[in-house]
């Protein structure tokens, strides 16, 4: 891991006030390669081999009472930018986050389900399911409240949901006056009760609404989205189930009024370095108005993958295999879109 340290400057800004000193921030850069080799049993995927390289800068420095704050700057393969996080450690009032692409708030809980490397729909394939993702794809202002008992609670706003991200001292402009503000609020419970055996029962509920107005002639009301999920820890076995879907607010299109969406996770840690796991996803569509071919549009209404995944690390370096299936990607009936996939990779972190 690379590190540059900033050195401390003071300043005397006139007769107005004076700064007798300024704490030292450090800034760290990590990151990682990743190569990767991909098999995809019914689909032709040129060559195989894959490469990726993902960077982070963090920043970080206290304030005279003991706030402290971190700025975090992550960056996708070929140096792309990806998201930018503000977060400023309140002590015992919490933390409060200025979040751009980072995919926080409801977001941030969409799948918890346990893995030994990836989410089951995160392997190769794009299955099209779809994941609860409340304000994180706006720039929004997130809280946390104090953990208390191994609880907290996580409330996030967006000014106006769906926004593009926006640089400083500018405005991100209107979407299309169709789309309006955003709200998540998230429970996440520890109900140990002081207990070993709960310590590591962990209960997930939350849900976002996002403010919305006549799209395109096509009535849409508010969007609304719901998840709740439970995971277990018990020795080297991790268990995991939700539920999540959201109301997509449409009235009288082929669009479906609403998702479901079903989830599971297994994973067993064979030692400290080796763990194995097989997880499962479903999306269900729902309540379709009007939507051709009623006789075969069932069929069409799901979609679900599955992944069994193996990993194992040697210090700085990890390998990970994973098996993944996908049934009807894309909501779709074609033969293609049942998928069988085999991805190989190489970690490598500094």
């Amino acid at each position: 891991m690379n590190k540059l340290t900033k050195v401390g400057c003071s300043a005397l800004c006139g007769s107005l006030a004076a700064i007798s000193s300024v704490n030292a921030g450090d800034l760290t850069i990590t990151g990682g390669a990743d190569m990767t080799w991909m098999s995809h049993d019914s689909a032709t995927t040129g060559n195989p081999i894959g490469i990726g390289s993902n960077l982070t800068f963090k920043g970080s420095g206290e304030l005279d009472n003991g706030w402290t704050f971190d700025l975090t700057v992550a960056n996708l393969n070929g140096s792309a930018y990806s998201s930018t996080v503000v977060d400023i450690g309140m002590g015992g009032l919490g933390n409060l986050k200025l979040n751009q692409g980072d995919g926080s708030g409801l977001g941030s809980y969409d799948d918890k389900m346990p893995t030994a490397w990836e989410e089951s729909w995160g392997n190769s394939i794009n299955p099209g399911v779809k994941l609860v993702g409340g304000v994180g794809t706006s720039n929004h202002i997130q809280y946390t409240t104090p953990t208390v008992w191994g609880s907290k609670i996580v409330l996030a706003y967006a000014p106006e949901y769906g926004a593009s991200d926006t640089a400083d001292k500018a405005a991100s402009g209107a979407v299309n006056h169709e789309i309006k503000r955003g709200y998540d609020a998230i429970v996440h419970l520890n109900p140990s009760l002081g207990t070993e055996i709960l310590s590591g029962l962990n209960l997930y509920v939350g849900a976002s609404l996002q403010e919305k107005t006549q799209n395109s002639g096509t009535l849409q009301n508010d969007q609304g989205e719901v998840l709740g999920a439970v995971t277990f820890d018990i020795g080297p076995l991790s268990l995991g189930y939700g539920k999540s879907g959201f109301v997509t607010g449409y009235e009288a299109s082929t669009n479906p009024g609403y998702y479901k969406n079903t989830m599971y996770g297994v994973a067993f840690n064979v030692s400290d370095d080796l763990s194995i796991s097989h997880s499962y996803y479903d999306t269900r569509k729902e309540d379709i108005a009007n939507g051709a071919g009623a006789g075969t549009l069932e069929q069409r209404r799901y979609v679900e993958v599955s992944s069994t995944q193996v990993a194992y690390s040697m210090g700085g370096a990890s390998v990970r295999l994973a098996q993944t299936k996908a049934v009807n990607s894309g909501f779709s009936e074609a033969a293609s879109a049942d998928q069988d996939a085999t991805v190989l990779s190489v970690g490598l972190a500094f």
